[in-house]
């Protein structure tokens, strides 16, 4: 019988026939369930180009092809599931490409010409955090939208609010250059084998241009000052960058319109893109 995307076997079979099972040091956790997958790929696909990190046996891989992906580039670090994502290419008559490598060693801007592409991927647990702002801080961008499955804890900081307790740098450097929101959350039943916490799919779209900050390696300074020492006030935190740029401190926060008895997690976006636009580069 030819294979077709419609009568791959189911995914348990794939894990048995090819002997695999998640290894605890590269993150895997595998989900199964296809209508799972499938209702994270309709909020990626149909587009012309989809980027998938991680796939392992598949499962979404096959659910991104079915949705209208017209092609889906797959980084996949484990060689072991070459063979099964090899059944994936052949059924879908090549619009599945494999790269044998390190998602973290690879730029994907690279890997077609074509744009805007899309990101859409189960991010292994260990490296989740690290691809996102890579490809959040990537110049130029090279995707118009990002649905990524992470760890609940992580998609909550992404999407945090000022004065909640997951907000960061990470909702900051997030929030400078997308919209974003949970879709839906999966428990950790739905994986094999259960990972310790539940996970959540995010959706993040691009803003445009002129509504994205520019000086993100600034920001990201700023962030790193005042959340190093979050329960601190500013006029605490931010004193030793101040004193390294050899300014004003209560200068720069009245320049920036900040209170300096404010603690970081009660500043707003805009609150600290004024505090990054009023800091003088080094030197």
């Amino acid at each position: 019988m030819t294979l077709t995307l419609n009568n791959l076997p189911p995914l348990r079979d794939v894990l048995q026939k090819h002997d695999l099972f998640a290894k605890k040091s590269l993150g895997q956790h595998f989900l199964l369930d296809l209508n799972l997958t499938d209702k994270i790929a309709r909020l990626a696909a149909p587009h012309p180009v989809v980027l998938e990190v991680g796939p392992g046996p598949g499962g979404l891989t096959r659910s991104l092809l079915l949705a209208g992906a017209e092609h889906v580039f797959a980084i996949e670090k484990d060689e072991r599931f070459l063979a099964p994502l090899q059944d994936i290419i052949d059924a879908s008559e090549g619009r599945l490409s494999v790269e044998n490598t390190d998602a973290l060693k690879v730029d994907p801007a690279t890997l077609t010409d074509i744009r805007p592409m899309r990101i859409c991927a189960n991010l292994p647990y260990n490296v989740g955090t690290k691809l996102l702002i890579n490809w959040l801080t990537s110049s130029p961008v090279f995707w118009d939208r990002m649905v990524l499955m992470l760890q609940k804890e992580v998609a909550e900081r992404v999407v945090a609010v000022p004065g909640s307790k997951a907000y960061g740098r990470l909702a900051v450097l997030a929030g400078s250059i997308v919209h974003g929101h949970i879709s839906f959350d999966i428990p950790a039943s739905a994986f094999t084998p259960p990972p310790k916490v539940d996970s959540a799919v995010i959706v993040l779209d691009i803003l445009p241009n002129d509504k994205r900050f520019a000086d993100l390696k600034t920001l990201g300074q700023v962030t790193a000052a005042a959340f190093g020492q979050r329960r601190k006030m500013l006029r605490k935190s931010l004193k030793q960058l101040a004193n390294a740029r050899g300014i004003s401190l209560e200068e720069w926060l009245e320049k920036a319109n900040i209170n300096p008895t404010d603690r970081p997690e009660t500043v707003d976006i805009a609150g600290f893109h004024r505090l990054a636009e009023s800091l003088p580069p080094l030197g």
